[in-house]
């Protein structure tokens, strides 16, 4: 039987979905009449619809170990509705990011997925408004339903699953064993360079820091040093502060301070982590982010003490990059599959679904009701490590949102996979020897000029 971390779900009397308790339950309301003719048409009718069910197919990557809870809820809502199957397809990121669009774009989609690139998607999904109390959405999540617009006036287009704030981890057990103190709050990027390569010097660690593979992770560390991603007209731009930030990395590439596995070794703009290097106490500090809370904790254990720390600066501020994943449905031209799939996105973001959604995944809310009232994350299974960690990406958000407001921009733009990508690509070419620094920021340059 399926268990959640914080509440449990049930089915009333009327077969209403409630929360309470610690199992999950389900009664149904008892025939008080006798056996008719018209009793059993009715059973006829729920055989008939059980028959006829709508069959859905969802697409999800588990980088961050939330499948297995997607499952509890999936079960959870077939069993108030019979009348649909859901199946859960796990795929690399990889596929979501390049494949995903060139299937929608083919007509070979699935009719649910979890995805990232929020806007760029828009033209396929399916708008919820129909389905759900459009005033109590705006309420709750106004600030992120326009990344999924792309620009458009109107629409609600997805349930914003989980709101992810970029930052790093850090390895408080080398850092003792080293004697190195960690920077304070509002060191720089340069300072944390410096007490990484002393932790590796003391420990012998592989290297000092590693950073995910990702042009979306890159992001805020350049705006700290002045990367402004548009220009007046909001054309993108390869200005001084990313350079900045780039030559930054190429230093730290060939000094060894970050390692040639994850950027240089990996082709093209394809997604790599630092995950098993982290676990691995390979390097004493991770520049990941707030999706990464509940898998550190699994996989770090009792192994080394860890936590969360403030964002490094620059002189422009301290930059992250917010976003996260959302849940959406995609048009498929059946009208009844399209219809099932809004009405099961409606019901997660529901505010008694996505309480125990967010708590229970080590998730920020994009609920505002919730992002006021706190969730009790160590109540749903979190350390106290994994809890405070959340606090503080919560307090670097907020920090960035005065700071750096075009990293909020930049999240909602629909062409910002093709930035994000371009910076892997070429970025990497020159931290692998392919390109000189010149080189590869000419050709991000090209590559983004060419996007309107």
């Amino acid at each position: 039987m399926a268990e959640f971390g914080l509440l449990q779900p049930r089915i009333s009397n009327e077969n209403q979905l409630e929360w309470e308790g610690f199992m999950m339950t389900t009664r149904f309301r008892r025939p008080t009449h006798s056996w008719s003719l018209g009793c059993l048409s009715a059973v006829a009718l729920f055989w008939a619809s059980t028959a006829s069910a709508v069959d859905l197919n969802m697409m999800m990557s588990d980088v961050d170990a939330k499948a297995g809870k997607l499952g509890e809820f999936i079960e959870l809502y077939q069993k108030a509705n019979p009348d649909v199957n859901i199946t859960l397809n796990m795929v690399g990121y990889d596929v979501i990011r390049d494949q995903l669009p060139v299937q929608l774009e083919a007509g070979t989609g699935p009719d649910l997925a979890f995805v990232t690139t929020l806007g760029s998607l828009n033209p396929y999904y399916v708008d919820l408004t129909p389905t759900v109390d459009a005033a109590a959405w705006e309420e709750a999540y106004g600030a992120v339903l326009p990344w999924y617009r792309a620009g458009n006036p109107d629409g609600i287009y997805g349930f914003h699953s989980e709101m992810t704030v970029t930052g790093p981890y850090v390895n408080l057990t080398m850092f003792e064993e080293a004697e190195v103190e960690l920077p304070a709050p509002g060191a720089t990027w340069e300072e944390w360079a410096e007490a990484t390569q002393a932790v590796m010097d003391a420990t012998g660690s592989y290297a000092g820091m590693v950073m995910d593979r990702s042009g979306h992770r890159m992001a805020g560390p350049a705006m700290s040093y002045g990367a402004r991603y548009f220009d007046a007209d909001g054309n993108f731009v390869v200005d001084d502060g990313f350079r900045t930030f780039s030559e930054m990395m190429l230093e730290w590439h060939d000094s060894g301070l970050m390692p040639p596995d994850i950027w240089p070794a990996v082709s093209g703009s394809k997604y790599a982590n630092g995950n098993e290097m982290f676990f691995n106490q390979d390097v004493p500090f991770y520049m990941s982010g707030s999706w990464n809370t509940g898998n550190v904790q699994e996989n770090v254990g009792d192994k080394f003490d860890w936590a969360v720390v403030p964002v490094p600066c620059g002189p422009a501020g301290c930059g992250i990059m917010p976003g996260g994943s959302g849940l959406v449905a995609f048009k498929s031209g059946d009208a009844d599959k399209e219809a099932a799939a809004a009405r099961f996105v409606a019901w997660m973001g529901e505010e008694e679904q996505a309480r125990v959604w967010y708590s229970s995944t080590f998730a920020i809310p994009a609920h505002s009701k919730l992002q006021a009232e706190g969730l009790d994350y160590v109540s749903a299974g979190a350390s106290p490590a994994v809890a405070e960690g959340l606090n503080a990406f919560t307090a670097m958000a907020a920090k960035a949102s005065e700071q750096t407001p075009q990293a909020y921009r930049l999240q909602g733009d629909a062409r910002n996979s093709m930035f994000f990508n371009a910076t892997v690509q070429y970025l990497g070419g020159a931290l692998n020897g392919e390109l000189t620094l010149d080189e590869a920021l000419q050709k991000i340059e090209e590559d983004v000029s060419t996007m309107k």
